[in-house]
């Protein structure tokens, strides 16, 4: 038991001290309650994983409830979206529920606190009830209508609810201190005039309660044992006790149990955005293409542009559960999902650049169909058949006339593997009038057992099949694009967030179903489009063989009321990357995953020079070797050209007996 403790985040600390001080684990009661005013982001997953986890962990039921007090900005649309995205995250709710159910019974203890001296109607200008609130330094003043009689503000509380009054006209507001330290608790709305129809009460209702004061109650309904929120919530926790302390005179004997607030850091990610009102703008403006476009943080978007269930749910895991905010860099969560598809996405050829490759000793009316393994990760994921012919397509990229015996790919005089197929030798080009290279000469070999350095990913031209590619870049420039007071977040917007290629990939991706993750074989993983017919693939970029991102960061001012970043060590990039080769082996897979981000982020500052001497570690060494090997995919991702040492490197970690070192040489070979 002490060792399970040991591991326990400071919520579950606090469950564990409430059974132990005597709590039923049978009243342990849990709620995810989002308001149903947009599409659920990245940010919201942290509290699904949090509620539901702790569900999970104690079976104790969890409630789906819809905050639905602003019928101003809510939609049906959005509770549809929120519960398929929350069980496509593979979560079950106990009750659906929603706060529109209680709004009878909120009216009927509002209708109590006036008749108790505890709320009031208001009839100021909300300009005149701001100036009397004060400032978080000043007390606020009493207003003049503060004193009603009870009489009087129940006659004014039914008439707004008859509907006589306009918007604005009136408000209810609890009657608490003018002069509290905590501005929250200076007489709070409780009750306006809004006469707008409900998307599930319709008409019923022209005045809607206000979000705290129907929150806590709908926990104290459902009985609900925790109620967990982020940060924000922190200096409403006490006008929330407040509230449920009132209530629960009125009800304790059908509600016996009050809920526990407690509040936990939210997820706040690196270049985006978590604000529903500001994707919402994103979205009417037209800079996106709908809230599941796939530059979108929401999770109709990361599901439509290829992540998975398990990444995020791994990505939140990591992170883990905080008391402080913080800024996650997006290059966790593109490091999860690339864990993810590595093991579980099949291999397929594409060439989104084409440069063709005549293969000048092969016959012309000639075609052969090779076997290639789906997934050397998954031996049950089999083979499939491949065609190969006289033309093929390449990346252009990996083709150069002249090049440094560093370069593996293939080169004038040079010979390359094709993947699954031949040995290849360019002997000649043929250029167009401007000097552009259109074809490449090449001779073939069969000889298939020699040692080649390079093997390149082709596709066969006359069996090719053309696809929409949308490659995506990260949608803001910044990396906290809504922190600056002067600028507009619309300011960093990334105009070449969207890329659309026309791209050529192998047959077998005819038969592909919209969702169907693949990798593109040294390209990164794809995924297809829910615009994908068979006639015409749409694939989607979902992440990069490796974080590309680094070599390209723009460098920007860091704004005085943002968080301190911890300073860098004095040590260099490469002495801190090997501080974790003596215990790299050893960690936990969830320690692994984090030290494997922070070694990737300290080999952006590391050279070739730096990294060399490693090579030659002893075999015993296992750990101080697949950090080398971690930081070696980050300089070949960054340019760095394969050379014969680096090839061996590579080759003796590939035999080697640690699955650790193996998979990392595995991934660079990919």
């Amino acid at each position: 038991m002490s060792e399970d403790k040991k591991s326990l985040n400071f919520l579950e600390q606090i469950i564990e001290e409430d059974l132990t001080n005597g709590l039923d684990q049978s009243k342990l009661r849990f709620r995810f309650p989002p308001e149903p005013n947009g599409y659920l982001h990245i940010g919201h997953t942290k509290a699904i994983g949090i509620s539901f986890g702790l569900g999970e962990r104690y079976n104790a039921p969890v409630n789906l409830r819809f905050d639905d007090t602003n019928p101003a900005k809510e939609e049906q649309e959005y509770v549809d979206a929120i519960k398929e995205d929350i069980s496509w995250l593979g979560y079950k709710w106990a009750n659906e529920v929603y706060s529109s159910d209680y709004f009878q019974i909120l009216f009927d203890w509002a209708v109590q606190l006036i008749k108790d001296g505890k709320a009031y109607v208001d009839s100021q200008s909300s300009e005149a009830m701001a100036e009397q609130k004060g400032t978080p330094t000043q007390p606020g003043v009493d207003g003049p209508n503060r004193d009603r009689s009870v009489e009087e503000n129940l006659d004014l509380f039914m008439r707004m609810k008859n509907g006589e009054f306009n918007e604005g006209e009136h408000i209810l507001r609890a009657k608490i201190d003018m002069q509290h330290p905590n501005m929250l608790m200076r007489d709070p709305l409780m009750y306006r005039i809004l006469k707008k129809a409900h998307h599930r009460t319709g008409d019923d209702w022209c005045i809607y309660p206000m979000y705290d004061w129907t929150h806590g109650e709908s926990d104290y309904i459902e009985q609900i044992s925790h109620s967990l929120c982020s940060l924000e919530f922190n200096p409403h926790r006490e006008l929330y006790d407040w509230f449920k302390e009132q209530v629960y005179t009125y009800g304790k004997d059908t509600y016996p149990m009050q809920p526990k607030q407690r509040e936990f850091a939210r997820l706040n990610l690196s270049y985006t955005i978590m604000s529903k009102r500001k994707l919402l703008k994103l979205v009417e403006e037209g800079i996106v293409n709908g809230w599941d476009d796939p530059r979108m943080p929401t999770i109709s978007g990361l599901r439509r542009r290829g992540f998975t269930p398990d990444s995020i749910k791994k990505f939140i895991d990591t992170v883990g559960v905080a008391k402080r905010d913080n800024i996650i860099d997006v290059a966790l969560l593109e490091f999860c999902i690339r864990e993810d598809l590595n093991k579980k996405a099949p291999r397929v050829m594409a060439v989104l650049e084409p440069l063709k490759v005549v293969i000048t000793n092969y016959p012309e009316d000639k075609e052969e169909w090779f076997e290639a393994e789906n997934n050397q990760e998954d031996e049950a994921a089999g083979f499939r058949k491949v065609p190969f012919s006289r033309e093929i397509f390449i990346e252009k990229e990996d083709f150069k006339e002249e090049a440094s015996s560093q370069f593996f790919r293939l080169k004038l005089g040079g010979e390359v593997r094709l993947k699954n197929a031949y040995i290849i030798k360019a002997d000649s080009v043929v250029k167009d009038a401007n000097g552009n290279i259109t074809e490449v000469h090449c001779t073939y070999s069969d000889d298939t057992e020699r040692r080649i350095k390079g093997t390149l990913h082709w596709v066969s031209i006359k069996h090719a099949v053309k696809a929409e590619v949308r490659e995506y870049d990260r949608l803001f420039l910044d990396e906290a694009p809504d922190s600056h007071e002067d600028k507009d977040f619309m300011e960093f917007i990334n105009p070449k967030s969207l890329k659309i290629i026309e791209a050529f990939v192998e047959p077998s991706l005819t038969e592909s179903k919209v969702g169907e993750q693949f990798q593109f074989q040294r390209l990164g993983y794809f995924n297809v489009d829910t615009d994908s017919k068979s006639e015409a693939l749409v694939f989607n970029k979902t992440v990069g063989l490796r974080d590309s991102w680094a070599k390209q960061k723009p460098q920007t001012n860091t704004d005085n009321n943002q968080q301190k970043q911890p300073q860098k060590s004095t040590r260099s990039a490469i002495d801190q990357i090997k501080s974790y080769g003596k215990k790299y082996d050893r960690m936990k897979p969830e320690q692994q995953d984090q030290a494997k981000a922070e070694i990737q982020a300290l080999a952006k500052e590391v050279t070739y020079q730096d990294l060399e001497p490693l090579f030659g570690t002893s075999v015993k060494k296992t750990g101080t070797r697949v950090i080398t090997m971690i930081s070696l995919g980050v300089l070949l991702d960054n340019g760095l050209d394969k050379n014969e040492a680096i090839e061996d490197f590579i080759n003796k970690a590939l035999e080697d007996k640690s699955d650790l070192l193996v998979n990392e040489a595995k991934a660079i070979n990919n």
